[in-house]
């Protein structure tokens, strides 16, 4: 199962190679952040601008060693600006403006 090319990187279940650490199954407080986007992501879903199913397809539309690199928010997060990008509901220019990047023409 683990050399199964029909698996998508994403697919993590049951593979050992990815089973590096036990899993803390205990109750996780969680970050400020991870607040925030699940707010924002609920706010979308209300609005009719963005369905979990977007959510979920967005983050398994992430490359793989992007992917394994963000924590689980970052990758609400990043599916979250991706759709609301394809969207038009925000440019780049804008983002990059909220997050403090120079703008594509700087």
């Amino acid at each position: 199962m683990e050399d199964d090319p029909r698996r998508a990187h994403h697919d993590m279940g049951g593979v050992s190679r990815l089973a590096c650490r036990a899993i803390d199954t205990g109750p996780h407080a969680l970050t400020d952040f991870d607040k925030r986007v699940d707010a924002l992501r609920q706010l979308l879903g209300a609005k009719g601008i963005m369905s979990v199913d977007e959510l979920r397809r967005g983050i398994e539309a992430i490359d793989e060693p992007t992917y394994h690199r963000l924590g689980y928010y970052e990758r609400w997060m990043r599916s979250i600006a991706d759709n609301l990008l394809a969207r038009g509901v925000v440019t780049a220019d804008e983002l990059r403006a909220a997050l403090g990047a120079p703008a594509s023409g700087a």
